[in-house]
């Protein structure tokens, strides 16, 4: 059993830092990108355990980042990022089923726990 593996799709140069730096942290190895579409392209490349991201980006955001993932592989678990409580509820109506929505701020050690809970599940 390899190393879990995340791809993270955020717009935010520091938020991007904070999150990959805290995953590493936790044991996880993750792939970074600051816009979906760089995201997808990376996934049609290689599996990933779970998909990462922001709501609100630019080119492609991470509602279609996130149907276009699991029309790509069913298994991939998703975790959506906000910082717009009316987003996070659009979104969770729009988005995969089983996915979470977790809104700014949060703490990293809770972004953690909650990415190690859906990938042990």
């Amino acid at each position: 059993m390899g190393m879990m593996k995340i791809l993270l799709a955020e717009d935010d140069g520091d938020m991007r830092r904070f999150l990959v730096k805290a995953l590493n942290n936790a044991g996880y190895e993750v792939v970074a990108f600051d816009n979906g579409r760089s995201a997808y392209d990376r996934m049609r490349e290689e599996p990933f355990d779970l998909l990462l991201t922001d709501i609100v980006m630019p080119e492609m955001d991470g509602i279609e980042l996130a149907r276009r993932a699991t029309d790509l592989d069913p298994d991939i678990k998703v975790m959506f990022i906000t910082g717009f409580a009316a987003v996070a509820l659009n979104a969770a109506a729009q988005a995969p089923k089983d996915s979470k929505v977790l809104s700014k701020p949060f703490h990293l050690r809770d972004l953690v726990t909650e990415v190690s809970k859906m990938l042990a599940a």
